[in-house]
């Protein structure tokens, strides 16, 4: 036990004091399985700019480098919050941050970056209300940036998650709204490249239904079947994600109805890979999950399905009790068919995890409970003294 224990505290201290360098896991603890597909962990930054930073986004150019954007300030909603950026070369290591917005004073919230045929790049954000729309963009592969430019009322584009593109070059956007009548989702699209969009409004009902959902990622079965899976608003022990089908790009969608994984109020990022499965990056909890971490955010989890309804366990990215986050996450597959998740850890920095889905081993999900033989673990009393290092290494 004591042997263990020590293992561990080790392994704990190194991670916490190497920067820049892969970061260690404890495989004396973490059964195999879990990180077998994992090739790669670092983090974007080691020392962040801000005291707080929040909401990823990733995005691959063309020349293979990768862009990842995120918000950042003393707190969430506080005015000194900015849109910040890093850059990885192909070859290279990640950038120093650097902020590219600051909401002309005013706070801003979850940027989302898109790529534009042709090689424009935009970012979309609200500010500084949770459904004032804004757009930056640029025209050298994000070296520099436009002012912000303030969408149409109503129209918020991409909420959280990246847009899709289907087939005919129509890209469509999950996007949500909070005020008045309350949380709900809807679909912009675009036909012309992101010129100009027009809503498909009021695809969940929050005043007649239980729904009341934000947050969408979609999912493509066909060139023109979609799906879309949502954050709930629900904090019960048996809440689900939300999700509703279209057969039309987009344009009508069928009733929500529940998914069948768990939701704990927070933000979700799912892809359809390029061999067709569907992959998603959650936190396989509950808000009623005391094992969990703070608001179930104590385990980020990756799940791979064939059909978009029956799901199967494939990896435990991050997993730990007590007063800790890994939420928010980022999923994108780039040229070479790797998967790229970034993350808040613990909202002090963002994590970078690369994935070969060619290698992840699935489990089935019986009755949303995930596969206890393949949740790495860690003691009890091993994760408090863990935890201790952690306070003390920030």
């Amino acid at each position: 036990m004591k042997a263990r224990t020590f293992l561990i505290l080790i392994s704990s201290i190194w991670f916490f004091t190497s920067c820049g360098q892969r970061e260690e896991v404890f495989e004396s603890e973490i059964q195999a399985t879990s990180k077998k597909a994992i090739i790669f962990e670092e983090f974007v930054f080691t020392e962040s700019p801000t005291a707080d930073c929040h909401a990823s986004s990733l995005l691959e150019l063309d020349n293979g480098d990768l862009l990842c954007t995120w918000f950042g300030g003393t707190r969430e909603n506080h005015p000194d919050v900015k849109i910040w950026l890093c850059r990885k070369p192909k070859n290279g290591s990640w950038s120093s941050p650097r902020s590219i917005c600051d909401g002309e004073g005013k706070t801003l919230f979850n940027p989302v970056l898109v790529k534009l045929k042709g090689g424009e790049i935009q970012i979309y954000f609200v500010s500084p209300g949770i459904d004032d729309g804004q757009v930056i963009s640029s025209r050298d592969d994000g070296h520099t940036w436009s002012k912000m430019k303030k969408l149409p009322k109503g129209f918020v584009g991409p909420i959280v998650n990246k847009p899709v593109i289907l087939d005919d070059g129509t890209i469509v956007a999950g996007s949500s709204l909070q005020g008045e009548p309350g949380k709900r989702i809807h679909v912009e699209r675009s036909s012309d490249n992101g010129a100009t969009w027009t809503k498909v409004d009021s695809i969940s009902d929050p005043v007649n239904t239980r729904y009341k959902i934000i947050q969408p990622t979609i999912l493509v079965h066909g060139s023109q079947k979609l799906q879309i899976l949502a954050r709930t608003n629900e904090r019960h022990s048996n809440a689900k994600l939300a999700q509703t089908w279209s057969e039309d790009g987009g344009l009508t969608w069928s009733e929500v109805t529940d998914a069948t994984l768990p939701n704990n109020n927070s933000a979700v990022d799912a892809i359809t890979l390029k061999d067709g499965r569907h992959l998603i990056v959650y936190n396989h909890s509950t808000r009623e999950d005391s094992t969990a971490g703070r608001k179930g955010r104590g385990i980020l989890t990756v799940a791979i399905s064939r059909d978009g309804m029956e799901w199967e366990a494939a990896s435990v990215l991050e997993y730990r009790t007590g007063s800790v986050q890994y939420s928010y996450p980022a999923v994108i597959q780039t040229v070479d068919g790797l998967v790229h998740v970034s993350y808040s850890w613990h909202r002090k920095r963002i994590k970078h995890v690369v994935i070969d889905p060619s290698k992840l081993e699935t489990f089935p999900i019986i009755n949303g409970n995930w596969p206890k033989d393949e949740m790495p673990w860690v003691l009890s009393k091993d994760i408090q003294e863990i935890d201790s290092i952690t306070e003390i290494m920030r």
